[in-house]
This record gives C-alpha cells, sequence and structure tokens, in this order.
C-alpha cells in the first residue's frame, strides 16, 4: 500500500508539471509537497490538520517542545497554533515528499459521537500535537483521495465519507485520546481553545490574561497552566508568533512597509518590531520578506491544472 500510494502521489505532481512545491488539489484543503532537498525552518500558523510523510522526514518545533516524523508517519495538529517546521530529509534521487489535509471539527466531533467506546482524554492537558503512525487503513483512505482527484464531479459526494472514515480510523487508533480533545464539546480543551480564537481574531490588542481566562470560564492561573500544556507556549508568546506571522503576510502579500506592518499588528515601536522580528525569523524584515517573496514564487505560487 505505501509503494502505491506514493506511486499515486508521484503521478499526481508529474501531470501537475512535474518539480517540487506545493501542490493544490481539487480537493480544498488537500494538499502535496515535494522537495528535492533539506530545507530551511519555515515558521507558519499550523491548522488542525493531518500531515502524512510519504518520503523522507520532518521535524516541527512548537514552542518548547520539538517532534520529528518521517516515512509513514503522520503529525496531527489539533489546534491552530503558531509552530516551525523542517524538511531534513530529501535529495533529488529521494525526494520529501508529503501531504496535507485539513480537518473539520463538525466532522470529528459526529464521528467521535457514534462510536460505540469513544477514546476518553487524559484528565491532564496535554499538547495539542502528536506523531503517530500511518497504517493500511489510513493509507488507503489516502490513495483514494489522489485517485478521486481524476473525477473532480465525484470530489463533492464522496469526500466528506472518505473524511469521516479518517477520522474513524485516527480516532479508534492508538492516539485517539489526544485526537478526541479537538472534538469534545464542554471540556478544559474545548474552552481554551475558545480563548485561542479570541486570540487569533484579537491578536493586536493588548494582551489581557483575567479576558481570556474569563472567556475559558478558568482562573487565570488555571488558564496559564492549561494554555501553556496545550500549545507548550504562555499566552504572551503565542500573540508574539501570531503578531509577527501576520506582519510578514502583510508585508509579503500585500507590500506593506515595515512601520506599517508593525502599526497594523500592535506595535508601538518600529525598532522593537524589527528586533523581535530578526529573533524570530533570523533575519531584518525586509530581506526577509524579499526571501519569503521568492520561496512563494518558486513553491507556492501553482494552481491546480485540470484536463
Amino acid at each position: 500500500m505505501s509503494s502505491s500510494l506514493l506511486a499515486a502521489v508521484t503521478a499526481y505532481i508529474e501531470e501537475q508539471g512535474g518539480g517540487q512545491g506545493l501542490f493544490p488539489t481539487q480537493i480544498e484543503g488537500f494538499n502535496i509537497i515535494r522537495s528535492f532537498q533539506a530545507m530551511m525552518p519555515m515558521r507558519a500558523l499550523y491548522r488542525p490538520s493531518l500531515c502524512v510523510v510519504l518520503q523522507g522526514a520532518k521535524e516541527i518545533h512548537f514552542g518548547e517542545d520539538r517532534l520529528d516524523y518521517g516515512a509513514l508517519e503522520c503529525l496531527v495538529v489539533s489546534v491552530e497554533l503558531p509552530a516551525k517546521g523542517r524538511i531534513v530529509e530529501a535529495s533529488p534521487e529521494a525526494p520529501y515528499v508529503g501531504v496535507t489535509i485539513d480537518f473539520d471539527v463538525a466532522t470529528m466531533r459526529e464521528v467521535l459521537e457514534r462510536l460505540d467506546t469513544p477514546p476518553v482524554p487524559a484528565s491532564d492537558p496535554g499538547p495539542c500535537v502528536f506523531v503517530g503512525k500511518v497504517d493500511e487503513p489510513l493509507a488507503e483512505c489516502l490513495l483514494r483521495l489522489i485517485r478521486m482527484t481524476k473525477t473532480p464531479k465525484a470530489i463533492p459526494i464522496l469526500y466528506p465519507s472518505v473524511m469521516r472514515e479518517i477520522c474513524y480510523w485516527l480516532l479508534s487508533g492508538p492516539h485517539g485520546a489526544e485526537l478526541c480533545k479537538l472534538a469534545l464539546p464542554e471540556s478544559n480543551i474545548e474552552r481554551v481553545v475558545k480563548a485561542i480564537s479570541m486570540l487569533h481574531v484579537n491578536f493586536a490588542q493588548t494582551l489581557r490574561i483575567e479576558k481570556l481566562a474569563e472567556i475559558a470560564r478558568m482562573s487565570p492561573s488555571s488558564f496559564h497552566q492549561h494554555f501553556k500544556a496545550l500549545t507548550s507556549m504562555s499566552p504572551l508568546q503565542f500573540q508574539k508568533q501570531l503578531r509577527l506571522l501576520e506582519a510578514r503576510r502583510l508585508m509579503v502579500a500585500e507590500a506593506a512597509n515595515v512601520a506599517e506592518a508593525a502599526y497594523q499588528v500592535g506595535y508601538e515601536s518600529a525598532s522593537q518590531f524589527s528586533r523581535e522580528y530578526s529573533r524570530t525569523f533570523g533575519a531584518a524584515p525586509k530581506q526577509d520578506v524579499m526571501n519569503q517573496q521568492r520561496l512563494h514564487s518558486k513553491y507556492a505560487s501553482r494552481k491546480v491544472q485540470t484536463a
């Protein structure tokens, strides 16, 4: 199954013109990545998703933690969070090949509610990211998704059932207790996620832990503890990452200058912004933006080609 899946994904890439970079598909939220060389660390906002490595290897840093995953392993992200990912194993002879699928929380919750023996999450809060093995049932689902791209008219009808099947195999697997945190209503995790959603919307405003704790219906100390356990970051560190990632987007995609980007994301001092930006991304804002524009044109600007 693993060789069939890699062959099908590689064939899709060649049908789309070959090369390397990000290869979108007709299925929204389902993308393919291929790289012929190891990559420098890239900071990004990771959505709740399944990231599967078919060949090569990657690593991800979120907060103080790092996870490594290689061929036929998957990274599962259950909360939208800023992180730093890197391809660590790739070559022209054996390129890195991976696929990513965005999760639909409503589908995850629907499947969880229908399980006869649903997984029970640990009482202690834990990280919202984990690495697991890709077993044959999950690989079969991915293969069907690739084959589905050949008949786009079938996607709206068939994709929801395959997504439910993916959720089933993940929730009933060895890491179901971690993944179900994404779907359990009225849990401590869900209440923290509501506060994180508010932080995403209002990251440019002055951070008040008391307000976030109120949204989560927790004491400030309990909220801080659960937030750090879930994201491996403090709320202030999380907010800073959101601000800097949005500033980068404004400068790369909307041609904002350094001062404009700094003020739009909540910085009062452009010099402080430049210092923190350089410390986070490893280059001054103007140089980093030039690098990102080159990377975007080379790796991420491809459109789906249809017959």
